[in-house]
């Protein structure tokens, strides 16, 4: 059985969440308030995480305009982008946006294991 570990004195509990974006910008207009979200949660001092899948890797390529993915970049946010959605829109690792690191589910995986609150969109 599962038992949560308890906080020492003086320990500070960082709150860790993991954004999930599968859509594009370009076939959503509500991705740019999903980016913000994930920002507003990092400047609150989250750990927070974004993981770009399937259509949400699409603004990730170097020469994509997405002004509020490029904003998000500059923040606390770690981004990152699925290996299998990026290979399977032809997108690799050198014509990426500087800030954005390649994934697996994998990681994700670990994110869910130690207790990051999810959000899929």
């Amino acid at each position: 059985m599962f038992a949560p570990r308890r906080r020492q004195k003086g320990e500070v509990n960082v709150s860790k969440y993991l954004l999930i974006q599968s859509k594009s910008p370009w076939e959503s207009g509500d991705v740019a308030h999903f980016y913000a979200l994930a920002r507003e949660l990092g400047h609150a001092g989250g750990e927070v995480t974004l993981f770009l899948v399937q259509n949400g890797v699409m603004p990730a390529r170097a020469g994509a305009k997405d002004a509020a993915l490029d904003q998000l970049l500059d923040s606390q946010v770690r981004v990152l982008a699925d290996d299998f959605s990026l290979r399977e829109r032809a997108i690799g690792p050198g014509a990426m946006k500087r800030g954005i690191r390649t994934s697996s589910i994998d990681e994700i995986v670990d994110l869910l294991s130690v207790g990051a609150k999810a959000l899929w969109h």
